[in-house]
């Protein structure tokens, strides 16, 4: 799973820094940490409940910060485990540039997942990977503009089910239309047939 993207965060590029290296904001922010414990000045371990789909895991695992370059950018490699349901180890370049008054945020993630989860389908991964990561920076955005680490966030859980893959039209049509155009169809050719 690859993922970029890039978010301005309402804060200068120092207090964005700090907030990155900052484990009761980070633990505030990541939805469903439970726990986030600075290990040293570039390790750190956290406990996560993720659900994907049908499946609900607890991931504990380790994550070190390499190529540090304060206040503008680092490299995050991790490995959580998650039990039966399986395992996520990936990577990130995490870059910060000032724009204006706030900080330009751009992030490029690379990730596998394994076991149970990745049964799942890249779709549903991709998505729940991309629901997590908005609600992550919309709670980390919140907590970095208050100002205050001890600020209540508001959690975003993501959560998506198989019907959230499903487009609610296809060629212009409603699912519904076409759910009553493949009825209706072969009930039309059976009475034909009968007539012919």
């Amino acid at each position: 799973m690859d993922m970029t993207g890039e978010r301005r965060i309402p804060a200068p590029r120092q207090k964005v820094w700090e907030a990155l290296n900052n484990p009761e904001i980070l633990k505030a922010s990541i939805p469903g940490c439970e726990s986030m414990e600075k290990l040293s000045d570039s390790e750190l371990k956290a406990t996560a409940a993720v659900k994907i789909g049908p499946i609900s895991a607890r991931f504990t695992g380790k994550v070190n910060l390499l190529d540090l370059d304060p206040p503008n950018s680092y490299r995050i490699e991790g490995e959580g485990q998650g039990g039966v349901a399986g395992f996520a180890k990936g990577g990130a370049v995490v870059k910060l540039v000032d724009d204006g008054r706030d900080t330009l945020l751009t992030y490029d993630v690379k990730a596998q997942v394994g076991g149970k989860i990745a049964q799942l389908g890249a779709r549903l991964i991709d998505a729940t990977a991309k629901q997590m990561s908005d609600a992550f920076f919309n709670n980390f955005s919140a907590a970095v503009a208050a100002g205050e680490e001890d600020v209540p966030v508001v959690i975003q859980q993501a959560q998506l089910s198989v019907f959230d893959l499903i487009p609610s039209e296809i060629g212009g049509l409603s699912i519904v239309a076409w759910i009553g155009i493949a009825i209706y169809v072969p009930i039309l050719f059976l009475l034909l047939s009968a007539y012919l």
